[in-house]
């Protein structure tokens, strides 16, 4: 009797005990970077701290670096809790190193109108030579090879995605053995799931996702912060922001808030571009427009340093993070770029040139304006006596002998309130 009423509690409790499995979900929309890969680390983690039955990782991404991809992979292969990737939602894509991501999960899921594939790799120095680039496509290859095949997906397809940059669709992923099925939303994904049982490092487990609570993982404010530090146009902005911000304290010493503001987005904008495939060609022809800039204030070239320094910043700007058609999102935006250079040569060549042309102009005013000025002399001159010029009277020296009362004098200098002058 007692065993019978153990029985009947055990039946009775079983389904609060199954409705209180969790599953971890989280989003990747965007980038592959280190900040994407911190963060499914830390997913990884989390879902194992709580004992959840997996972690589920939606996946919108236009492809990343390879290298944030490797540590991505190396950790879901690794990970203690099954990892279902879910490429999510309509008109989603798990494009370059997204592909990876999924062929890595235990599960591989996609939502009708997604697409998966062009994984052609993106390297962490932006342009490469023929030679180097075949190094890194057949390294990504074998790569690819390694994780659809410790997973018993389609080998010969995921070599094709990076080496032909193929892509596919969500149905037509599911009918080459990409992907393990398609569904329409998470929650139909989990009950589609429920029962299944996956081969992990430590042993085999059984999915129950039928009805758990999903509890939803969301980034940190830190790493919200760097993940928009690691957009492409955030680091060319923030690389802009510093160098004009030191050249503007060069300009004006003492200044001290363009030098501060400078150097802070130069720090931010060096871990920026860290994470990114920049090309120091590019870099170093924006290092040198700003050179040429400086050069502007100091040299009389009649706005020819200007030239070259906007043609210079617009080049390497072009350059600095060059497009990939695998990674469409790791660019810099081009209306970003006209505009930069737009503003620089409004500045530089007109108010800058502008301003210096002022400077260098005689001045009209004040007794700074006389000399130069033609006179005449009221007595002799020997060396002392007194002019007329502009309508007064003036204590004056001669320095050019002596000069009779009524000839002309032309002004070459002052000294307090005494003017000089020669003999014209």
């Amino acid at each position: 009797m007692r065993r019978r009423a153990l029985f009947l509690a055990f039946l009775f409790l079983l389904p609060s005990f199954i409705a209180a499995q969790t599953v971890v979900s989280m989003k990747i929309d965007g980038n592959i970077n280190p900040v994407a890969a911190q963060f499914i680390h830390r997913g990884i983690e989390t879902a194992r701290d709580q004992n959840a039955q997996c972690l589920l990782i939606q996946l919108n991404t236009p492809g990343g670096l390879l290298k944030s991809t490797r540590m991505i992979v190396g950790d879901m292969l690794a990970s203690p809790v099954p990892v279902v990737v879910y490429v999510a939602p309509d008109g989603a894509r798990a494009g370059s190193a997204g592909v990876f991501i999924t062929l890595a999960a235990h599960i591989a899921a996609m939502s009708p109108g997604t697409n998966i594939g062009a994984a052609h790799p993106v390297g962490t120095q932006g342009q490469v030579d023929k030679v180097m680039d075949e190094k890194i496509t057949n390294d990504a290859a074998a790569f690819i090879r390694t994780i659809a095949g410790n997973r018993k997906r389609n080998v010969e397809w995921a070599e094709e995605a990076v080496r032909k940059s193929i892509s596919v669709t969500a149905n037509e992923a599911l009918r080459n053995n990409v992907i393990d099925l398609v569904a329409g939303n998470e929650q139909e994904l989990l009950n589609r799931i429920d029962g299944r049982t996956i081969e992990m490092a430590s042993g085999t487990t059984t999915l129950h996702t039928k009805n758990v609570r999903v509890t939803s993982l969301e980034m940190s404010l830190g790493e919200r912060i760097l993940d928009v530090l690691s957009d492409p146009d955030m680091a060319y902005i923030l690389l802009m922001l510093g160098l004009y911000g030191l050249l503007f304290e060069l300009y004006n010493p003492g200044a001290i808030l363009p030098g501060v503001v400078g150097f802070i987005s130069l720090i931010l904008a060096f871990y920026s571009l860290q994470t990114l495939p920049v090309n120091y060609a590019g870099l170093a022809l924006i290092i040198f427009a700003i050179i040429l800039f400086l050069l502007e204030i100091k040299i009389v070239s009649h706005g020819l340093l200007a030239i070259g320094g906007v043609v210079a910043l617009f080049l390497g700007s072009m350059m600095l993070i060059p497009a990939n058609p695998s990674s469409p999102g790791l660019k810099i935006s081009l209306s970003i770029i006209i505009i930069s250079t737009a503003v620089s040569a409004l500045f530089f060549l007109f108010i800058l040139g502008m301003g210096l042309k002022a400077q260098r102009l005689k001045p009209v005013s004040g007794m700074e304006g006389l000399i130069g000025e033609t006179g005449e002399a009221r007595d002799d001159l020997f060396p002392f006596g007194t002019v007329w010029a502009h309508g007064e009277a003036w204590n004056a020296k001669s320095v050019s002998g002596k000069i009779g009362k009524g000839e002309k004098v032309r002004i070459v200098g002052i000294e307090g309130l005494q003017l000089q002058v020669e003999l014209i």
